[in-house]
């Protein structure tokens, strides 16, 4: 399936992107920008991030139930970026006043 029909990525390649970036460490924080980095890609339009993340976050998940780490090790994704979101997003709303703001 087409994610990015910007440039022209599929889904298959995103999940093998990901699968890569979690062989080098199952631990780190994987965003769009990183998966795109990785491709040697940019983001254009942006208006695929949302399908990159939800795939990000389905095969970050079933990596880490097939691995053999404990369950004390494995750490809910979800979290983790909610965790950093409330430490780092939206405090100034990029300056904009209430009224202004898109979202």
């Amino acid at each position: 399936m087409l994610v990015c029909h910007c440039n022209l990525i599929t889904e298959k390649e995103i999940e093998q992107t990901i699968m890569g970036l979690l062989e080098q460490d199952p631990w780190q924080l994987i965003v769009p920008a990183k998966v795109y980095h990785t491709l040697r890609k940019r983001g254009r339009c942006c208006g695929c991030f949302p399908n990159v993340v939800e795939t990000i976050i389905r095969v970050t998940e079933h990596y880490h139930a097939r691995s053999e780490a404990s369950d004390v090790d494995i750490v809910s994704h979800l979290d983790r970026v909610r965790g950093l979101r409330s430490e780092y997003g939206s405090r100034g709303h990029e300056g904009r006043k209430a009224g202004n703001r898109a979202a």
